[in-house]
């Protein structure tokens, strides 16, 4: 009986349950995408559909970062497939996150001279929000490829399905160039920022050498709903290999090294979930 449950587990594929339904509402939202792209030609209804989708695919980014921490599958052809419907979602391609996030940022975030996604400037005072958030958008694959250049064994990856998503998209602006940047292009671009938009609000102004310290929680719990429990964030950085269904407990054992101050609302919550 042992056998039989854990060969219907490897055929499944995923890592954990809890990741089923997000991917499955992932590929429904590409499904969609693409049903749109060969069959509405109405400019207004291509532009309405990229404004509507703004925040839904904003909250996408959050199951590409959860994904570039803890791969979705076991087999690695399933993960390369996903991370390409998550790139025409958010614009962060195979492994850029693993370099720039994994090993870069949640390695140097209580550096402000290394970390990757900086929220000090050169002279050492604070960015507002609007500067840090086209300052890491913009520096997100550079820096990404700089790391890179420290780990040979991901670099590869990253530069082939890189290169690879984005002649996809080229592909697709050139068969169908309004319906391609509208359902594509576009949407790639804003949540790339809205991304690094929402991240503003994780460390900012916590100048600190002490993790449990240097990160703003959110336990409001749609927002964990929404986001894979993102809002346990000192959680998460105590120990960023944990699945994002096991965070909740995590925190419940660090909680009190966490000071109050550093429990919030966040600006997505504040504004849409009310509080």
């Amino acid at each position: 009986m042992t056998k039989i449950s854990e060969k219907r587990k490897g055929l499944s594929g995923f890592r954990y349950k809890e990741d089923r339904w997000p991917v499955c509402i992932v590929l429904a939202l590409t499904v969609l995408d693409f049903v749109l792209y060969f069959t509405v030609s109405n400019v207004g209804l291509l532009i309405g559909y990229y404004l509507l989708m703004i925040i839904p695919k904003g909250v996408i980014c959050a199951w590409n970062h959860h994904h570039q921490h803890l791969f979705t599958f076991r087999q690695a052809y399933l993960n390369r497939g996903l991370e390409f419907v998550y790139a025409l979602h958010t614009g962060v391609t195979t492994h850029l996150w693993r370099l720039h996030h994994v090993l870069g940022h949640h390695l140097n975030f209580l550096d402000q001279k290394e970390d990757e996604s900086r929220w000090k400037r050169k002279d050492g005072t604070q960015m507002g929000m609007i500067e840090y958030t086209l300052d890491v958008a913009l520096t997100a694959y550079p820096r990404g490829y700089q790391v890179g250049k420290k780990h040979p064994k991901q670099l590869p990856t990253f530069l082939l399905y890189t290169a690879l998503t984005f002649a996809a998209v080229a592909v697709l602006v050139w068969f169908n160039p309004v319906a391609g940047l509208l359902l594509f292009v576009l949407p790639m671009i804003t949540s790339l920022l809205f991304t690094a938009y929402v991240t503003y609000e994780h460390h900012s102004g916590l100048d600190t050498q002490n993790e449990f310290e240097a990160s703003y929680n959110n336990l409001d719990p749609l927002f964990n709903r929404l986001t894979g429990n993102l809002g346990y964030h000192t959680a998460h950085h105590h120990k960023q290999g944990v699945h994002w269904s096991k965070l909740p407990a995590l925190h419940a054992k660090i909680e009190d090294k966490i000071p109050e101050y550093l429990y919030q609302k966040s600006i997505l919550t504040r504004v849409f979930l009310g509080g």
